[in-house]
């Protein structure tokens, strides 16, 4: 390790609790000491280059050290960096939110600074909205088996990933959850729209007996990322809004992943031609650049809020909600869409990685390669306990940020990723693949 690198790790160890990490594995796998980004490479203190396939954590969608954001961020310096959005307001927060509900079809947007936050949000609407509406009985919500929405103590309720939830069990509201639609779940020779179509008979088995204190459905659309970028038809999804429907119960996307282009639209849903009742957004909705999150909602939901006295009001807040900087950011990002074609030319770019990802395809360990949009993923068999920190090492020794989840490796690359890279990208996960 190089001196700088060196010095970041020893002082991080002194000081820094890192997320999702167990601080004493450090020990053997330092962190990646990274000094700056350019396009999609991360640079480590001796100057050796990663290509960061997985958009760090999922947020970065035009790489490190856009321009154009860039640009528009130092302009937002000279005007405002941030003002509470209690009793004010300003051009950015006004503008994203014309911009957001004009794209989703939905009606009115507020502001947090995190994919969990919004997650909460959304819950607290939810039930808010029936107790507003007199129907205080409504207060239960149901989720994917394998969903994951978040870790504050709200959206872990609704989250069923078991190493992230079973310690705090005893903190949590009870919920229910129902099958995954995951087509790697479904029975020898049932198709994919089949299967969904069966999970989401079982939702609407639940959904009739206890529609009365049902509040919503909460679901990732099109994938469920944590679950090991489980992929789903579209059809469940139609299906399900058509159940809400029928049983007065709210749909809420949990878009936080999946939005603004990663399954090949701008948001999942559209892909299934419907429109949730509350929408959360968060990770690329800054393109990487800061932190924040939104809760999108329709007009009838905001009605219900709407009134004389305060205990109808929605009274939640954070100290950041709707930064004017982190709203610039997300302004710039949406243009980018405009200007550079960015679905059509992901399209493309997909195309070409599935044709260079043919050996990993047919490679004798891989299982259920699959990809949807700007997202691939395929389970590897025969790993050890440790695999997935076995090939993140790896990985970085073939120069690429990757880190699987369980035994399913994962790309989720920046949209500005070219051929040259994508090879490089295969290339370098087939020899990290061939040591672990």
């Amino acid at each position: 390790m190089d001196s700088l690198s060196q010095q970041l790790w020893q002082r991080t160890q002194r000081v820094v609790w890192h997320p999702c990490t167990q601080m004493k594995q450090q020990q053997a796998t330092p962190p990646l000491a990274v000094v700056r980004g350019e396009g999609v490479w991360l640079y480590d203190g001796d100057g050796k280059r990663y290509l960061d396939a997985i958009s760090s954590w999922w947020v970065n969608l035009f790489g490190h050290a856009h321009p154009v954001i860039n640009a528009a961020l130092h302009d937002q310096l000279e005007q405002i960096a941030h003002v509470m959005l209690a009793g004010c307001t300003h051009e950015p927060v006004v503008r994203l939110s014309e911009q957001l509900t004009r794209l989703s079809g939905l009606a009115h947007v507020f502001y947090a600074s995190d994919g969990a936050s919004a997650t909460e949000i959304a819950l607290k609407m939810s039930f808010h909205y029936w107790r507003n509406v007199g129907k205080p009985d409504k207060t239960r919500f149901v989720s994917l088996r394998n969903g994951y929405h978040g870790e504050t103590l709200g959206a872990l309720a609704v989250t069923d990933v078991a190493i992230f939830k079973t310690v705090y069990a005893p903190l949590l509201q009870s919920s229910w959850q129902v099958m995954s639609p995951d087509w790697r779940l479904a029975e020898a020779g049932e198709s994919a729209e089949a299967y969904a179509r069966r999970a989401a008979q079982e939702l609407g088995v639940y959904l009739a007996q206890h529609q009365q204190t049902v509040a919503a459905v909460i679901l990732e659309p099109l994938v469920q990322c944590a679950a090991g970028m489980a992929m789903y038809h579209p059809t469940y999804l139609r299906e399900v809004r058509a159940l809400c429907n029928q049983y007065s119960v709210h749909l809420i996307a949990d878009e936080i992943a999946v939005g603004f282009g990663r399954t090949g639209t701008l948001f999942a849903c559209e892909q299934a031609g419907v429109t949730p009742d509350l929408m959360c957004l968060s990770k690329g909705i800054t393109a990487g650049y800061l932190p924040l999150s939104a809760v999108l909602a329709t007009e009838e939901i905001y009605a219900a809020f709407y009134a004389d006295d305060m205990a109808h009001a929605f009274l939640h807040s954070h100290s950041y909600t709707g930064n004017p900087l982190a709203c610039r950011a997300a302004i710039a990002s949406l243009g980018l869409f405009e200007s550079e074609h960015v679905l059509t030319e992901n399209r493309r770019r997909g195309d070409v990685l599935d044709r260079l990802a043919e050996p990993l395809r047919q490679h004798p360990r891989v299982r259920h390669f699959r990809r949807l949009g700007m997202i691939w993923a395929f389970d590897v068999m025969n790993v050890a306990q440790d695999f997935a920190q076995q090939f993140y090492r790896a990985a970085l020794q073939e120069g690429l940020l990757l880190r699987p989840i369980g035994n399913t490796v994962y790309f989720m690359p920046p949209y500005i990723v070219e051929e040259a890279d994508l090879a490089y990208l295969v290339a370098g996960t087939v020899k990290a693949l061939e040591r672990t």
